[in-house]
């Protein structure tokens, strides 16, 4: 594919590339405000064809440009990934896994003899995962913000943090399927809005 060029396309390119990403952040707030998770969608196919747009090869972004990309790529990563996530856990588990007051879910312990054999009938009910949405936040930040740094080594030292963290809570079949499954999503989209930066950067 050959390079744009002239000053009229270039200018309009990137001026493209900035609205698809406000829409894809307006889309996540809309998603936050109207608490309707399946919204991301919208913002998913937006960022699709926004990362689509920078992989065309293109002169160097201006430094204010690429600042603001940079910005949109970091606030698309940490907001709209939290959305992303619940909304495929909730795919994934077809809404069956009740919510915690703290973030987490609602596991039911084991019940077990003096022994240590499993009872037929169901043990403690407790919350497992506490925290989760602050976590994601968090990881997000780091993943997003490694990556648009050019270290992404860094990105398995955030892993092995949350799961030596979370070790100890994974007992339970529905906290080990929540926590894969929310790991990769999160890991997704952090890297994809990431990327959104790394190509228009290149």
């Amino acid at each position: 594919m050959s390079p744009i060029t002239g000053a009229l396309p270039i200018t309009l390119y990137w001026v493209a590339v900035i609205l698809l990403a406000v829409g894809c952040l307006a889309t996540i707030g809309i998603a936050h405000w109207r608490r309707r998770h399946r919204i991301i969608t919208i913002a998913a196919g937006l960022l699709a064809v926004d990362l689509v747009l920078v992989s065309i090869p293109s002169p160097a972004s201006p430094l204010g440009v690429t600042l603001v990309v940079g910005l949109l790529s970091l606030a698309i990563a940490v907001l709209g990934g939290g959305i992303a996530t619940s909304y495929v856990l909730k795919l994934a588990t077809r809404g069956l896994v009740r919510p915690g007051l703290f973030g987490g879910i609602i596991v039911t312990e084991p019940s077990r003899t003096a022994k240590g054999a499993v009872r037929a009938t169901a043990g403690e009910q407790h919350e497992v995962l506490r925290g989760g949405r602050t976590i994601g936040y968090l990881e997000r930040f780091a993943v997003a913000s490694t990556l648009m740094a050019g270290f992404p080594e860094a990105i398995a030292v955030i892993i092995a943090i949350k799961g030596v963290g979370r070790f100890t809570e994974l007992e339970a079949p529905e906290a080990r399927e929540r926590f894969i499954i929310g790991t990769f999503a999160s890991l997704v989209w952090a890297g994809s809005s990431a990327a959104l930066f790394h190509f228009a950067l290149s």
